[in-house]
């Protein structure tokens, strides 16, 4: 099981000490929205924040592209840190170009769909990339509910991957809780975010306790 706290439920007068405090907590990796206003209604932060917080952790940065035209920065994020960048399958002209893109700036690529999205559309890159997103809210806003249907989509994708033999990992966004992790461990994913309703460290010990591990 794999870990990303997300940066977006911190407090941000306090960002990089709350990194550090996530990274003694556990954490395998740290997520990171960046929201442009045009794809998603919100507006997160760029380079210059990535940049500055790369010092306060060694963990992994799983940089979220929730933007529109993604390929545009991939190099830039790249160099501001990132080492997984996921982009959204809406938001790409050419996913196969965006992927591309990805793995020759020397990172890890990862691919997302919104809860909408019919989950088949992820299939044909489930062998081009190292991990696929489900989102289990409507992304561009924390603290939402967990959509329920979205359990689905997790199921038919680590389903699709197990039937395929590939080696990709399932990451889900939005919404977990100590009432429901169980079932999206259940589900099939492995990596999860943790947002504003549970702590790394809870989830650390609820990992423990699943029935899936």
């Amino acid at each position: 099981m794999i870990l990303s706290p997300s940066i977006l439920a911190a407090d941000f007068c306090r960002l990089g000490a709350q990194i550090e405090e996530a990274d003694k907590a556990g954490a395998d990796y740290i997520h990171i929205d960046v929201m442009d206003g045009l794809f998603v209604p919100s507006i997160s932060f760029g380079m210059p924040v990535i940049s500055s917080i790369r010092k306060a952790t060694k963990r992994t940065f799983d940089v979220h592209l929730m933007i529109q035209d993604p390929i545009r920065y991939i190099d830039t994020f790249k160099k501001c840190g990132a080492e997984i960048i996921t982009v959204h399958y809406e938001a790409c002209d050419d996913v196969d170009a965006v992927i591309s893109a990805i793995h020759a700036a020397g990172c890890k690529a990862g691919l997302s769909i919104k809860p909408g999205t019919p989950t088949e559309v992820l299939f044909p890159y489930l062998d081009k990339v190292e991990m696929v997103l489900v989102m289990t809210v409507e992304p561009g806003f924390g603290g939402q509910k967990f959509i329920d249907y979205t359990l689905d989509k997790i199921t038919a994708v680590r389903k699709e991957i197990n039937r395929r033999g590939v080696s990709c990992n399932v990451e889900i966004d939005g919404g977990v809780t100590r009432e429901n992790i169980d079932m999206i461990l259940d589900a099939g994913a492995n990596v999860i975010v943790a947002g504003s309703s549970v702590s790394t460290s809870d989830l650390r010990s609820l990992f423990a306790r699943s029935t899936f591990c």
